[in-house]
């Protein structure tokens, strides 16, 4: 492949994930998607569904973002992660999987047991999403990687979660690393400009959909970005609400 269409994330928002898919070229570009389909916005079963089939159709690489991560811990423990998943948007994840009320009418126990019945080759899949991809000179990650050691070192924790150690340290890796997890708002720190953010051979693409921000698709070739396609959310304004 000539070039990669990598897609920030999405958390939920399915109509916008169908429209950046509009610009995608499957006969030339390796498509990414930087993890966090689901949680906050209102249809994540429609975003992973539609997830499973590019990766299936396509082999498009879906890396494991702290929110799929998220969803496999409550799965695993339902009781110890429910109250801290809700809060993080799990509510709109569980509702969409199962129907409105759900979390109000059933245990966390029986929600877990209800959704691995229903999807357990969903749940399966997510299980299998790699933390990382490599492409020439370019690594893309949800969150970020740990710059104090060689960066396949970095823990699965970090891959998924990392801020501020990430986004400040030193690039030593030779790479320009792709990442999403931080709205670019809070990387410009203004809270409004959801334009990708470049700085030392780093680049987040997260410009807040879900949060009235907007949705990036941006093509990649060897030399650096060929087009960066910005939806914005049309669904209302900006609230950065989290």
């Amino acid at each position: 492949m000539d070039q990669v269409f990598v897609i920030g994330d999405i958390h939920g928002e399915y109509e916008m994930f169908q429209q950046v898919l509009k610009y995608f070229q499957p006969e030339k570009q390796q498509l990414v998607l930087i993890g966090d389909l689901n949680d906050r916005g209102p249809k994540s079963k429609d975003c992973w569904l539609l997830g499973m089939e590019l990766v299936e159709k396509y082999q498009a690489v879906y890396l494991r973002g702290n929110h799929e991560q998220y969803f496999l811990e409550f799965m695993e423990k339902p009781e110890d992660w429910f109250p801290s998943y809700l809060y993080n948007g799990g509510k709109e994840t569980i509702e969409s999987l199962l129907h409105k009320g759900a979390t109000d009418e059933y245990s966390p126990t029986e929600i877990a047991m209800m959704i691995r019945s229903r999807y357990r080759s969903l749940v399966s899949f997510l299980s299998e999403r790699p933390f990382y991809y490599e492409w020439g000179d370019y690594l893309f990650v949800h969150a970020g990687i740990d710059l104090t050691k060689n960066w396949k070192e970095t823990s699965e924790f970090d891959f998924l979660w990392i801020r501020e150690p990430f986004h400040e340290g030193k690039n030593r890796t030779g790479k320009t690393i792709v990442f999403g997890h931080t709205i670019t708002p809070m990387l410009y720190d203004d809270m409004q400009t959801t334009s990708l953010w470049e700085s030392d051979g780093k680049i987040g693409i997260d410009g807040g959909a879900v949060f009235g921000g907007s949705l990036h698709g941006v093509v990649f070739d060897t030399k650096g970005i060929v087009q960066d396609y910005e939806l914005p959310n049309e669904h209302g304004p900006w609230q950065p609400d989290f």
